[in-house]
C-alpha cells in the first residue's frame, strides 16, 4: 500500500520533527545563555529542516508521476479517422482520466519523462517512475513533416515543482537522482482500431490490440 505522505513523505516529516525539536532546543539554550548549545542546535536544526524543505519539493515533484516496477499500461488509446492525415486519438489512463486530441499525419507519436533513482533513495519510498509527456500526430515524410502543420499537446499534469528543472539546477539532487531522461515511441495509423502504450523500464511502447480483444474487455 503507497504511503499516504507520498514519496519521501516519511523523511521529510522525520526531518522536520527533527529539525523542529533542535530548534526548540536551540531556544531552551537561548534562555539559559548557553551560546554554544544556542549555536550547536540552531545550525543542526536548520540543516535539518533545509533537509525537510528539500525532501518535500521531492514529493511535490513526484506528483503525478507513476510508480515504474514492471512492463505495465500507461493508456489505452482508441483511433478515430477524420481524413486523409488526419485522426483522432482518444486516451484513457490508468486513473480513469479521459482525454481526447484531433491530431494530423500519418503516426501517433508519444512520449514520457523517466526519473530513475539511486538504489538507497528507494529505502525512502522513491522507485523508478514514469510521466507521460506530449501526444503528437507524426508524418512519416520528412518533407511533410517540416512544412505540414503540426499537431502537439501536452499530456502532464500541472504541479508547482518541476523535477527535471531541478535535476539540472541543483546539484544535491545527484545524491539521490541516478538519471532523468526521455522516451518515446510512434506506430503508424491504418484506421479505426485500438492501441496500449506500454512503459517498463526500457521505454514506451505502442501496440495494436485486436478488435475482439477490446470489445470483449469492454
Amino acid at each position: 500500500m503507497p504511503s499516504v505522505l507520498g514519496p519521501g513523505g516519511w523523511a521529510s516529516l522525520a526531518l522536520w520533527l527533527l529539525g523542529l525539536s533542535f530548534m526548540a532546543a536551540a531556544f531552551r539554550s537561548l534562555l539559559r545563555a548557553r551560546p554554544l548549545g544556542l549555536l550547536v542546535h540552531t545550525l543542526t536544526g536548520m540543516v535539518l529542516l533545509i533537509g525537510g524543505v528539500a525532501f518535500s519539493l521531492v514529493g511535490l515533484g513526484m506528483h503525478g508521476y507513476q510508480a515504474l516496477t514492471q512492463e505495465q499500461v500507461a493508456a489505452r488509446i482508441r483511433i478515430e479517422p477524420l481524413g486523409p492525415q488526419h485522426f483522432r486519438a482518444h486516451f484513457t489512463l490508468p486513473d480513469g482520466r479521459r482525454q481526447s486530441f484531433e491530431l494530423r499525419g500519418d503516426a501517433l507519436y508519444v512520449d514520457a519523462h523517466v526519473l530513475k533513482w539511486k538504489p538507497w533513495a528507494h529505502l525512502l519510498g522513491l522507485h523508478t517512475a514514469y510521466e507521460l509527456d506530449r501526444v503528437a500526430g507524426r508524418y512519416l515524410s520528412l518533407e511533410q513533416e517540416r512544412a505540414e502543420q503540426r499537431t502537439v499537446y501536452s499530456l502532464r499534469l500541472d504541479r508547482p515543482v518541476d523535477l527535471f528543472s531541478l535535476r539540472e539546477r541543483f546539484g544535491w539532487l545527484s545524491g539521490v537522482l541516478d538519471t532523468d531522461y526521455g522516451s518515446a515511441t510512434f506506430k503508424a495509423i491504418h484506421g479505426t482500431g485500438e492501441m496500449e502504450l506500454r512503459v517498463s523500464a526500457t521505454g514506451l511502447l505502442l501496440r495494436a490490440v485486436p478488435l475482439q480483444a477490446s470489445s470483449s474487455a469492454d
